[in-house]
């Protein structure tokens, strides 16, 4: 069954697009910062889980420059255009992070070195836990109400952020506590299998049920975003 709900009008797509922007920028900072932080601490710690956490921040930061540049485009038809590209960046940082996790997990669990105890890597990812979240879920609001498929792409990226956060602070705390070397990269399979398929569903641009051209959004089944989706 097909809905046939208007999508936002000329002003509300604009303030909604003005919100995605903002939000990117906030991406792309803490990003940023998280990625030196990471990757410096991991080096010293000689913590592949932290290396690998530094990573998928600049993995994020490109997903978010390809989000920034799509909606840099004042017109709307303009963005509409970049939306694909877009949508390919986000895909490859997807496989790309879901590869990296996967050889590295799998070297860890192989014996391939230990990883020491990390304080600044613990705070760093409690602190990502608890951020990540908000800038995920106020980015996806915006997105599937504009329907753009890549600001909730990236959204998801930035969740998938979220859960590797969580992944890294129990690795890191059930290495220092409990001794639990082969915690962190069982725990990081499982967050690679989840990169496969956001990757998937934002290469085939199924990250909204974007609105056709009369405003009338698809049925959920025909966008993949499932009966619950925020935007059908």
């Amino acid at each position: 069954m097909t809905a046939t709900s208007l999508g936002p009008g000329p002003d509300r797509r604009e303030a909604l697009t003005r919100r995605i922007r903002l939000l990117v920028g906030a991406t792309l900072a803490y990003n940023a910062v998280e990625a030196a932080v990471a990757l410096t601490a991991g080096s010293l710690a000689s913590s592949t889980a932290l290396i690998g956490f530094g990573l998928d921040s600049v993995i994020e930061v490109s997903s978010a420059a390809a989000v920034a540049w799509q909606f840099s485009a004042r017109d709307h038809a303009d963005r509409e255009a970049r939306e694909r590209r877009a949508l390919r960046v986000i895909a490859v940082s997807f496989y790309a992070l879901a590869l990296y996790v996967t050889v590295d997990s799998l070297r860890a669990l192989t014996g391939s070195g230990e990883a020491g105890h990390s304080i600044p890597g613990i705070v760093l990812a409690a602190l990502s836990l608890a951020v990540m979240p908000f800038l995920s879920a106020a980015q996806r609001r915006a997105g599937r109400e504009l329907g753009s498929a890549t600001a909730v792409a990236d959204s998801q990226q930035t969740l998938l952020c979220t859960y590797l956060s969580a992944v890294v602070l129990l690795g890191l705390l059930a290495n220092w506590l409990l001794g639990w070397t082969w915690a962190d990269p069982v725990a990081a399979l499982t967050v690679a299998a989840l990169a496969v398929k956001e990757g998937r569903d934002a290469w085939q641009g199924k990250g909204c049920c974007a609105p056709d051209a009369a405003g009338r959004h698809p049925a959920p089944d025909a966008c993949g975003c499932g009966p619950g989706c925020a935007c059908c």
